[in-house]
């Protein structure tokens, strides 16, 4: 390795199996920009090793002795925000355990089915380590000190408003957001402006997410595809692993579904979703950013800002992970702080025609 290369991503396994633990390494380890520093038969003598050695991704059963690996990544996640993959055979796209670890949390899931046949190991490790490097591409940034931010709490949306009847709101989320997307969803009426999200999530299971939102809404909620028109009562949630943009037709707003480089270590990204909504909606759009590691939509959203649109980042308390809300306020990208509680108000709230200047 040159003495340019990047450090290896560092990975900590969590178990109960000797075997699954000895083939995880086994197969990260013939990547050298992939290196286990320590592996635990349970998360209570796992949480012992990790304090000493903390590892930029977590991979972790679900079903083990002592302590269940969704209460322990809850733990994780209130301790020390990690971006960890569950690796179970319980995991499933679809099933109710996909949706818990989403919801606790978790950068991705990866199902284990397969360890025991050794013909399908080289397909297990493309798929293992993909897991990984999305894994890794969450990990917290650190941000350069500065003045503490003075949070606003009340938030004046109607000197945002707009003069054209067509408005639209652009939500971005990583970690955390499964749950705040999902309160601020079903609390929207079926007249609510057009929704475009960007939540960063695994490939394949940002369609069943989305099944699962629209059971839940008066509105409707639907993955979004290549010149999906955006109206009124409908989010869009742009796929996992392809970068979803915002463009104008005439009077209305479509979304591009596109495929491309990772931006900002993510596909798809809030940044490339923001940038569209600045250069094409202006002061017609409402800009989100939630809870979630890094900084992907702190850029976006200041470009949004700069356009005239209304920026928002949701407050520290509600988060579940701080970092992207906080980047976009330290660049002073956000106008208002404000907790999720109040989301759905305000998304209502600007699409109220009586908010015009």
């Amino acid at each position: 390795m040159s003495a340019h290369a990047k450090e290896p991503i560092r990975v900590f396994i969590v178990d109960d199996s000797a075997l699954v633990r000895q083939v995880l390494t086994q197969l990260l380890e013939k990547h050298t920009h992939i290196r286990v520093i320590g592996m635990a038969a349970d998360p209570l003598y796992a949480i012992e090793k990790l304090r000493k050695a903390w590892p930029d991704v977590l991979i972790l059963d679900l079903e083990m002795p002592r302590m269940d690996g969704l209460t322990f990544l809850r733990q994780v996640m209130a301790e020390r925000a990690t971006p960890t993959i569950i690796c179970s055979s319980l995991t499933e796209p679809g099933t109710a355990c996909v949706e818990q670890a989403l919801k606790a949390g978790a950068a991705g899931v990866f199902t284990k089915a397969k360890l025991g046949l050794r013909k399908g190991l080289e397909a297990l490790e493309d798929e293992l380590v993909r897991s990984v490097e999305h894994a890794a591409r969450q990990a917290p940034v650190r941000l350069p000190a500065g003045k503490p931010v003075e949070e606003k709490k009340t938030v004046a949306v109607a000197t945002c408003g707009l003069k054209s009847p067509e408005r639209i709101v652009t939500l971005g989320c990583s970690t955390g957001g499964t749950l705040a997307l999902e309160y601020i969803l079903r609390r929207l009426p079926e007249n609510c402006p057009g929704i475009v999200i960007v939540q960063h999530m695994p490939e394949k299971f940002t369609a069943d997410f989305a099944r699962r939102l629209n059971s839940l809404c008066q509105i409707e909620v639907r993955e979004a595809r290549h010149l999906d028109r955006v109206h009124s009562g409908l989010a869009l949630l742009a796929p996992g692993g392809l970068h979803m943009q915002l463009k104008r037709s005439g009077a209305h707003f479509l979304v591009e579904v596109l495929d491309g480089p990772a931006v900002n270590r993510h596909k798809p990204s809030v940044d490339v979703l923001f940038r569209s909504a600045a250069r094409h909606a202006g002061n017609q759009a409402l800009g989100v950013i939630m809870t979630g590691m890094g900084d992907d939509g702190a850029r976006g959203l200041l470009a949004m800002r700069e356009q005239g649109a209304c920026t928002v980042a949701q407050d520290e308390a509600s988060c579940v992970v701080f970092g992207m809300p906080k980047e976009a306020i330290r660049i002073g990208a956000a106008q208002h702080i404000e907790l999720l509680q109040r989301l759905p108000a305000l998304i209502c709230h600007f699409a109220d025609p009586a908010n015009q200047q």
